[in-house]
């Protein structure tokens, strides 16, 4: 509180919250809208706080609290039967995960990691509150490519990352017309112009010298 600035944001954030309270209770009390602004309001003097500070990465974690603490709330408001707010909330909690990893995010180790971590978390979540559909598949599909692109990049073989790439999305389109319409098989049509990439790279490599 030292900082005038911060000071500043917390008077202003609070004068702002307890005006917004009063209109919300006295034009439509039956609805606590006010939370929504709020949760913007309060990130103001929080910033300000840490980047005085310097302290970026507690930041990184205060904040995803934050954030998932806003996510449940409005979860429980509105939709309890369903715990709908663990879906963002395991992307959320990878900004402080990384921030603190520091140097270590940017390696292949943490994104093989990373990426097992998140398959499986979606994968129980899948399994558990909405077997219906494999929906996994596409945030299996997202992450896979952390690995595969750090992998490939520092290699350097672009070639075997086209030819990975398309083998990774071509199983996501087999999986997923499989899951959704099996009777027709569309899956075809994608997949016939997802291989043109590695195809034009590889006689792209091979072309005779001009």
């Amino acid at each position: 509180m030292r900082s005038p600035r911060v000071a500043f944001a917390v008077m202003g954030s609070l004068m702002t919250f307890v005006f917004l309270l009063l209109v919300n209770q006295l034009t439509s009390p039956g609805y606590f809208w006010v939370i929504h602004p709020a949760f913007a309001l309060f990130q103001w003097p929080i910033a300000m706080y840490f980047a005085a500070a310097g302290r970026i990465k507690p930041y990184s974690a205060v904040a995803s609290l934050l954030i998932i603490l806003y996510l449940f709330l409005e979860n429980m408001s509105h939709s309890p039967g369903h715990p709908w707010f663990l879906y963002p909330s395991l992307a959320i909690i990878w900004w402080p995960v990384l921030m603190y990893a520091g140097r270590y995010a940017g390696t292949l180790r943490m994104a093989l990691i990373g990426s097992f971590f998140i398959i499986v978390s979606y994968g129980l979540l899948n399994l558990l509150l909405s077997p219906a559909f494999p929906w996994v598949i596409f945030p299996a599909y997202a992450a896979l490519w952390w690995p595969m692109s750090i992998y490939f990049s520092r290699s350097r073989k672009w070639f075997e990352f086209a030819l990975c790439a398309s083998l990774l999305t071509s199983a996501l389109f087999i999986t997923l017309n499989a899951a959704s319409s099996p009777d027709q098989i569309w899956a075809i049509y994608p997949i016939f112009a997802v291989v043109w990439w590695p195809l034009s790279m590889h006689f792209y490599a091979k072309r005779p010298p001009v």
